[in-house]
């Protein structure tokens, strides 16, 4: 057939996406093309790593490309001090879970994995479709990733409040699919306080959470964990800032939600009396079984230093537990006494091994390998509860 070299061109590159995917330009000018239904954005005024797309601050969304800024005059191309893709990165000017100033993706219907690499940053969480997706990722060069299901064509994602004044940066995106059917796998979601979440390098920070552990002691092939817990929240701040109605957005039958919280309750700056942080929690405790899910109730641990002139280590009666396991036998939910457990376990090794499985210098906050103890704990206590998964 003959034609102009822009007809040839127009229709050889069609037969090219229909066998192998878009073809999107970069940044610099090049053109990185991108699989069928896999996504890799590289952020920044740089140069663009092999593989990626580059994406300025300046880029807007256009049906026609199918990704952008939605306002990129409230984005800033700032450098990053990795390497590769995460040598730069954008900067989010205006932020918040319900902004409207969103990295857009054109996305077909389904359930995608999505891996963000943050830039230069001291605290920042992620969000997309209007609610929190990972909470608090520390440090420049953050890693983590996330299941989210796709229902309406896009997705709609930007880097928010970890900490106000923070710089809210993203260096690289990577999306891919993993279902047509727009439901994330089954997925144990956990909400608590600095004692549970997640410290980054997820796989090397000396300080942990048990559930950025948990992961080590559950089936990954039938659960997914997503950790919502932060440093410092109590009853009242997880339900009402977001993390509560992140949870609420996905959470459906066979899900399960552990919820370990009152160590912050108990203190006075969050203003929250017993029988206030019971209700609270009641009301947690309710919606999520309204959404079918089974719900956990837990019990934080002790400090490092509760034991007695015999050796014996026990917290029973700190941070509101009284509460906590009547509510459990009120609303008829799991409990998991991790206060208990832990305390006969720190008493089988004694006062200076439990020592060690805490922060130097700290006696409330486990490390790594406390966190990595304390996650054990909780997932053969759910296994010999008959939940499955453990």
């Amino acid at each position: 057939m003959k034609g102009s070299k822009s007809v040839r061109y127009l229709l050889c590159l069609t037969l090219f996406t229909s066998l192998f995917g878009s073809v999107v330009a970069s940044k610099d000018g090049q053109v990185a093309e991108a699989a069928a239904n896999e996504y890799k954005f590289d952020f920044g005024a740089g140069a663009v790593e092999s593989g990626y797309t580059g994406v300025s601050a300046a880029d807007a969304y256009t049906s026609a490309k199918g990704y952008g800024f939605n306002t990129p005059a409230n984005m800033r191309n700032v450098t990053a001090s990795g390497t590769g893709a995460a040598s730069d990165a954008v900067q989010f000017v205006t932020f918040g879970t319900k902004s409207t100033n969103t990295f857009n993706v054109d996305l077909s219907n389904g359930l995608y994995e999505v891996k963000v690499v943050l830039g230069n940053t001291a605290r920042s969480s992620v969000a997309a479709e209007g609610v929190y997706q990972i909470i608090n990722m520390t440090g420049n060069g953050a890693t983590d990733q996330f299941q989210i299901p796709v229902t309406d064509g896009q997705l709609n994602l930007l880097v928010t409040e970890g900490k106000a004044g923070t710089a809210f940066t993203l260096s690289a995106l990577e999306i891919r699919k993993l279902s047509n059917q727009p439901v994330t796998n089954r997925t144990i979601y956990i909400g608590g306080d600095s004692t549970v979440c997640n410290y980054y390098p997820l796989s090397s920070s000396v300080q942990g959470g048990w559930g950025q552990l948990l992961p080590s002691y559950v089936n990954t092939g039938t659960f997914q964990v997503r950790n919502m817990a932060s440093s410092g929240q109590f009853a009242r701040g997880f339900r009402n800032d977001g993390q509560m109605e992140a949870i609420l957005k996905y959470i459906k039958p066979g899900d399960y939600f552990i919820l370990q919280l009152g160590i912050n309750d108990t203190n006075a700056k969050n203003n929250t009396t017993e029988a206030e942080f019971k209700e609270i929690m009641r009301d947690m405790v309710r919606q999520a079984k309204n959404k079918g899910a089974t719900v956990i109730l837990s019990t934080p641990q002790g400090r490092a230093t509760d034991f007695n002139s015999a050796n014996v280590h026990t917290a029973e009666n700190r941070w509101y537990n009284a509460s906590t396991r009547a509510l459990a036998q009120e609303e008829g939910v799991k409990l998991v006494e991790l206060n208990k457990l832990s305390s006969a376990y720190f008493t089988s090794i004694g006062p200076d091994a439990t020592l060690a499985l805490y922060m130097t210098g700290d006696t409330l906050h486990p490390n790594r390998q406390g966190a990595a103890q304390l996650a054990r704990i909780v997932a053969a206590d759910l296994r010999r509860q008959g939940l499955d998964g453990f």
